[in-house]
């Protein structure tokens, strides 16, 4: 079937690690483009997976973007993810829509902070992982050194395919452990195409180019004696259990390894796997069940919405992950959570914020389909079965900014701006009870600049953005609608309602909220907005 042919990977990292130029150098690879942008650029040659013109302005990657292409006879779905800590929610909902990822560390500093909780939302799904050790045209630590920092921070035992010969300004080229080559590295290479490849055995032509020294030689020869002796080859089934991890080194700015990665995650990442859904009714005690990709039935799930990718047209796009079956132009699917059905009769296929008309599509598959607003992210789309997919991270906000308007002629906008961007999780949207003031809940405080700007440049709108005193929020579940008022009125100046009109307790103290559980034990309160899953 064709879903067999599917890789659908995304790029995890701590902020400057090289991810986004790396999704730069492997779209370049798999022709998608004719030169890979920066992601600081003087010249306008911004990151094609940086469209967004925050992104372009601050060299930053704020928003998951997805780039799809073929390569070596695999349709590959690249999901670039933001590196900043304060976007790790997308990042996180991004993970369930994958089937495995490649993991940047820069060669400096070793597994970093974002990295080390990215990697643990990797381990929960078992997810496969292949490494890159970047930027080795830069001074780096012992690669032997490293291999040690992330087995111990990561929990993953590394399996390097290839081998550096020194870094930073004596880095030489990286040996091919498979194919026994020695790979010059050449500081002008564009591309694969402009590093020489030479025969390791060939011991002569190695000493006439005058390159090596005859430190470096022996060097590698010892650590190769060390790599046979210590470490195992790669089993592919550890790899795929999420066990080992193949690790390669080199420098994406200079392109150096890149098809070499690329290459192995072609022809060893895995293919679409069977997916957890609960069945009616939706319940903590919900009855569960696997899907697989070859069911004969389409199913998908919505993990990503975002609105103005294309300022021409105002529109909204959700990201569906297909999980099984086959998609038609034209189908109708049935929402589980509307109970309608939805004829979908423009779906994309992206390449970042470029798309194309997706005829068809099939497990691993990402589509885009246009949103009028009542779409969210978790909805869950099937060809008649009522069933949800599981598995997609909410997150409670911890800093809050209320908003409020500058120009009183905008507040339609406003209204309009903060409501699309909540839907899109960018942040979350609440409104006081007794002062209808409009709150917002993040858990990084850049999320806010996002959604600014985003107001500023997409709906005309400028508000003014302070700090709240909220430090926290509870979901409410009650036993009565009778006991929903009672409460409402005794808490009246804490009820806040988020963005589908539930009732929210706001956190003022540690002190208020014990109290207030303690004086209503029939009330439930929850953390996270997803308590009814």
């Amino acid at each position: 079937m064709n879903f067999l042919k599917r890789c659908t990977f995304a790029i995890i990292s701590h902020p400057d690690a090289g991810k986004t130029t790396m999704t730069e150098k492997i779209i370049h690879q798999g022709k998608v483009i004719r030169q890979a942008g920066m992601v600081k650029s003087k010249q306008g040659n911004y990151a094609k997976s940086d469209w967004m013109e925050l992104e372009k302005q601050r060299g930053i990657s704020v928003s998951s973007s997805v780039i799809s292409f073929d390569y070596l006879d695999r349709a590959m779905h690249l999901l670039d993810t933001p590196g900043h800590k304060d976007f790790s929610e997308d990042t996180y909902r991004t993970l369930t829509a994958v089937e495995s990822a490649l993991m940047m560390i820069d060669s400096a500093k070793g597994v970093e902070e974002q990295t080390r909780k990215l990697m643990k939302v990797c381990r929960m799904r078992d997810t496969p992982i292949v490494t890159f050790m970047n930027k080795f045209d830069r001074d780096a630590m012992d690669p032997f050194e490293l291999i040690d920092n992330v087995e111990k921070i990561c929990s993953i035992q590394c399996i390097p395919m290839n081998w550096p010969i020194g870094d930073g300004v004596e880095f030489k080229g990286i040996y091919d452990r498979k194919t026994k080559t020695i790979i010059k590295f050449n500081k002008n290479g564009k591309s694969y195409l402009d590093h020489d490849v030479i025969n390791f055995n060939d011991m002569a032509h190695l000493k006439e180019l005058n390159i090596f020294s005859e430190d470096d030689l022996n060097k590698l020869n010892e650590d190769l004696e060390m790599l046979e002796g210590l470490i195992p080859n790669l089993d592919s089934s550890e790899f795929l259990s999420g066990i080992q991890t193949p690790l390669f080194f080199g420098s994406a700015l200079f392109s150096f390894g890149v098809k070499e990665l690329v290459d192995h995650m072609a022809k060893f990442s895995p293919s679409p796997i069977k997916r957890e859904v609960i069945l009616p009714p939706y319940t903590a005690h919900a009855e569960k069940k696997f899907i697989e990709p070859e069911d004969k039935l389409f199913s998908g799930f919505v993990f990503k919405i975002q609105a103005n990718m294309d300022k021409n047209h105002r529109d909204r796009i959700a990201f569906l992950r297909v999980c099984s079956g086959k998609f038609m132009r034209n189908q109708k699917i049935y929402h589980t959570r509307l109970k309608k059905e939805l004829k979908v009769s423009s779906p994309v296929f992206f390449q970042a914020q470029d798309r194309s008309l997706a005829e068809e599509a099939f497990p691993g598959d990402i589509i885009g389909i246009h949103d009028n607003g009542k779409l969210q992210i978790g909805d869950t789309f099937t060809e008649g079965k009522d069933c949800k997919y599981t598995g997609i991270p909410s997150f409670a906000p911890e800093i809050f900014q209320q908003v409020t308007l500058k120009d009183p002629l905008k507040a339609k906008q406003l209204d309009k701006g903060l409501v699309q961007l909540s839907e899109e999780g960018t942040v979350q949207l609440f409104k006081r009870r007794t002062t209808n003031e409009k709150i917002l809940g993040a858990v990084g405080i850049l999320q806010f600049e996002v959604v600014k700007f985003r107001l500023e440049n997409e709906y005309g709108v400028r508000g003014e953005f302070n700090s709240h005193f909220f430090q926290g929020i509870r979901w409410l579940k009650f036993k009565s609608e009778l006991e929903k008022k009672s409460f409402e009125i005794d808490y009246a100046n804490v009820i806040l309602y988020d963005g589908k009109d539930r009732v929210c307790f706001g956190v003022k103290s540690e002190w208020d909220l014990k109290l207030a559980i303690e004086k209503n034990p029939e009330v439930e309160f929850f953390q996270n907005s997803d308590y009814t899953s």
